[in-house]
């Protein structure tokens, strides 16, 4: 956990910028009875049953002190969909020295991905350019692209999304608005914090503390 506080704490360096990546898997739930919209005096009505149409997964990387995001719309979340995912984002950052990504430990979530997804010279590269720090186990709200994807879910994916295309659709349109507006987070949770308020989590020794 200190781990991933500390590089929250550290001034933005475009050299080494800190990426925030989760991923979250979402329903395809249509209608069986097309809804009626409002009318003068009568609200919209949709019919409780509906129909699943499959399942897709959305990743989302996020740079909090810059407020730009990125999304992609996969049908699963594989070792392979990881991989691909990272080497897109990677090519967003040419010009970095190296990528700090903020992640939590499902196991897709390594290196191990890019051996899967690409030719050895291709996975060491990219080895090379990313650097992971996890959170701690049960601790993934440290992970700031939680709070993206609870807009994402507020903003656009509260209600019925009948198929893949219409999910992209959404998650094409909240990834502009949010790199449009350019609104970064403020992370306010720190290591003093963390001491005080969860230091019954802590392996210190109780003569130790202050």
């Amino acid at each position: 956990m200190e781990d991933v506080l500390d590089v929250y704490a550290e001034p933005y360096d475009e050299k080494r910028p800190v990426i925030c990546m989760d991923e979250s898997p979402q329903q395809c739930i249509g209608d069986v009875k097309e809804p009626e919209p409002c009318k003068p005096g009568s609200p919209a009505r949709q019919d409780y049953e509906y129909k699943r149409n499959g399942t897709g997964n959305v990743f989302i990387a996020c740079e909090p002190l810059t407020g730009q995001c990125r999304l992609d719309v996969t049908r699963q979340r594989t070792m392979l969909d990881f991989a691909r995912f990272m080497q897109a984002l990677e090519g967003r950052y040419a010009a970095a020295e190296r990528i700090r990504v903020v992640l939590d430990n499902l196991n897709t979530h390594a290196a191990k991905s890019f051996y899967e997804a690409f030719a050895p010279e291709e996975a060491r590269r990219l080895t090379k350019r990313f650097e992971f720090h996890y959170t701690p186990k049960h601790g993934s709200w440290l992970n700031m692209a939680e709070i993206e994807l609870a807009a994402l879910n507020k903003v656009c994916l509260n209600r019925r999304i009948a198929n893949e295309a219409m999910l992209q659709r959404e998650v094409a349109a909240y990834e502009r608005d949010r790199n449009a507006r350019q609104a970064p987070i403020k992370w306010r949770f720190k290591t003093t914090d963390a001491r005080m308020k969860l230091k019954r989590l802590y392996p210190i020794n109780p003569k130790n503390r202050s």
